[in-house]
């Protein structure tokens, strides 16, 4: 254990603190983290092979669902094995470069979810408003294309953020209070200005979920417009309980995700602890509503 006895002042660590003010609790927080992970590992992991082996889910709904599922698993891998070797081991330290890999990963994942969830929102929006062209608009070859997007503006969008980091002076403060690396989280521990990182973070941030919200915003207006066109309470019922999860999914992911971004920058007043516990929930709740998907959908509805 004297190998991971890691001082602050050492300059190839930082220290991931965990949740502080909350440490004599580690090990009983550890136990909703760890059951939530392989939950939602095992959820998600379901989904995906249903969808393999079920021949007649080979649809652009359901390689939508695949595509979430990974950026779940991908988001919650990230974090949560690190976690729990705080609350189990005290491992609390982390190298540079496994912090910046970390929060490269985060991040560009977190974009590449959001582009998910925006080409969700448009074959809800197709299969509503234009059901009889469903099939001949939304091919599995147009479905992927959105997903080859998502993930080529991930990397530009994340690549910055670690390369502004290393260019920054970590002076004696190298403790990072929270227990993944977040990038205004680790820019605030530098001894340097980090004005650039503080205006990047917000700006991007702005533009590509402020972007996104719009987009699922606007799909999901068109959708309420064209279900109360409907005369049928029956059909209204049936038109929306196909949206009701991914709406709840996308509430709980932009929620926590917005939260955890705006509190970094202005919710000083915030106690740590609250705030890193709703930070977390970010990376828990919505693996575990996202296999719901599969079971909610009615394949004959797409």
């Amino acid at each position: 254990m004297a190998a991971f006895n890691l001082t602050p002042s050492d300059p190839s660590t930082f220290i991931l603190m965990g949740i502080p003010g909350l440490e004599a609790a580690h090990i009983w927080i550890s136990i909703p983290f760890s059951m939530s992970y392989i939950i939602g590992l095992m959820g998600n992991f379901t989904v995906l092979f249903v969808v393999y082996k079920e021949q007649t889910l080979h649809k652009p709904m359901y390689l939508l669902l695949c595509m979430l599922a990974l950026t779940d698993i991908g988001m919650s891998t990230s974090i949560v094995p690190k976690a729990l070797c705080i609350f189990w081991f005290n491992l609390k330290g982390i190298t540079v470069g496994g912090c910046l890999t970390q929060m490269f990963f985060l991040h560009a994942v977190s974009v590449m979810k959001s582009a998910v969830l925006v080409t969700m929102a448009f074959d809800r929006y197709i299969a509503r408003c234009n059901p009889l062209s469903y099939a001949t608009i939304l091919t599995n070859t147009r479905i992927a294309k959105p997903g080859l997007v998502g993930l080529i503006r991930a990397v530009p969008y994340a690549l910055p953020m670690p390369l502004l980091l290393s260019r920054l002076p970590f002076c004696a403060n190298r403790i990072i209070p929270t227990t993944f690396c977040e990038h205004m989280a680790v820019a605030k521990m530098s001894c340097g200005d980090i004005t650039v990182n503080r205006t990047y973070g917000l700006v991007l941030g702005i533009v590509f979920i402020g972007l996104d919200l719009t987009l699922i915003a606007l799909s999901y207006g068109l959708i309420i417009r064209a279900v109360l066109r409907i005369s049928s309470k029956e059909a209204h019922q049936k038109a929306l309980s196909t949206c009701t999860t991914h709406i709840c999914v996308i509430l709980m992911s932009y929620a926590s995700n917005l939260f955890s971004n705006l509190t970094h920058r202005f919710g000083q007043g915030i106690a740590s602890h609250v705030h890193i516990i709703l930070a977390n929930l970010y990376f828990f709740v919505p693996p575990h509503a996202q296999p719901y998907h599969l079971w909610g959908q009615n394949p004959r509805a797409s």
